[in-house]
């Protein structure tokens, strides 16, 4: 290429980034069709006389976030970034910052939001700042958990979430898990839980926490299980769970006695939602993340940097095993 072609792309340039003209104004002054002008500065940027450096973040969270979007056709991913030496404490809170900043921005009038528990979860809505959203209703798509474990109740979630939007609030009155199937099914199919199901029907967004696998201790609802569940899903190797139904590591739902006594919204249910957002970090749960968005569960994902490299990992670990 000529220099001087290579100046006028360069003086282009210099307008566009460095004075902030328009590209209407560019070709004006110099009589160029503004077209042209906007093929000029791609042109400048393959060519390597303009190099875009963003300042103060991490571009590779962009790209991390862009990979896996297009992998599982997600909606909507949002990475909240992990620095060296930071606590686990420190990491939630990153994520929880994040979720919270996005969940603000998608809030609309007249909107039906479902909410499961766990600490993500509650720590995402701690976060939220208040925002008016007219006529918002917030429902529990879970039943509650023990009375021993009930930091994270999913009617303090769904009341604290309709406080700050000034929203109306649907409780739960039953715990997630039930002794029998008859009495799941029937505190499912009363009159008092009728209003609740038709809000499950309206949903315009869940947010829902995801369970790690059985060996995670951090659960808030896991103590409701019976020995015998446990020995169910360790033989049908169950690797998490998520409206407290589970799954495994193929996406396969565990169908059995527990998830007949659960009182919980049903995954392919999740699936229709126009968003079902999981909110979940920690490598450990990586692999009961990637089930969820391969079986299209999930169609948007708020995790931290470490988890999402982890989660990339593990699939192209699985697309490399396919090949061979």
């Amino acid at each position: 290429m000529k220099e001087e072609k290579k100046k006028l792309l360069a003086k282009v340039a210099y307008m566009y980034y460095q004075q902030d003209f328009t590209q209407a104004q560019i070709a004006k002054e110099l009589k160029i069709y503004r077209t042209t002008v906007s093929r000029m500065l791609a042109q400048a940027k393959q060519l390597g006389i303009v190099e875009i450096t963003i300042n103060h973040f991490d571009p590779t969270l962009f790209s991390l976030e862009d990979q896996l979007k297009k992998i599982y056709q997600l909606k909507h991913i949002e990475i909240a970034p992990v620095e060296a030496g930071m606590s686990a404490e420190e990491k939630e809170e990153s994520l929880a910052k994040t979720a919270a900043s996005w969940l603000r921005r998608q809030l609309t009038d007249e909107c039906v939001i479902g909410v499961s528990w766990g600490e993500s979860v509650g720590n995402t809505v701690s976060h939220l700042e208040a925002k008016s959203v007219n006529n918002a209703t917030i429902v529990p798509i879970v039943g509650g958990p023990s009375h021993i474990n009930s930091r994270y109740h999913v009617n303090t979630l769904v009341y604290e979430l309709a406080r700050k939007l000034n929203g109306h609030s649907v409780f739960v009155n039953a715990t997630v898990t039930q002794e029998t199937k008859q009495l799941a099914k029937g505190i499912f199919q009363s009159k008092y839980f009728q209003e609740l199901r038709e809000y499950w029907q309206q949903l315009d967004m869940a947010i829902v926490g995801i369970g790690g696998p059985l060996s995670y201790k951090k659960s808030q609802w896991r103590d409701l299980l019976t020995e015998e569940d446990y020995e169910e899903l360790r033989l049908r190797e169950a690797i998490g769970d998520c409206c407290c139904r589970f799954y495994d590591r193929h996406g396969k739902l565990l169908k059995g006695k527990l998830d007949q006594r659960t009182i919980g919204l049903p995954l392919e249910t999740l699936a229709e939602i126009p968003q079902s957002v999981g909110i979940a970090r920690g490598t450990a749960k990586a692999r009961s993340i990637v089930p969820l968005l391969k079986q299209g569960y999930l169609n948007t994902l708020i995790t931290d940097q470490e988890t999402a490299q982890e989660i990339l990992r593990i699939t192209e670990e699985g697309i490399s095993s396919k090949i061979e």
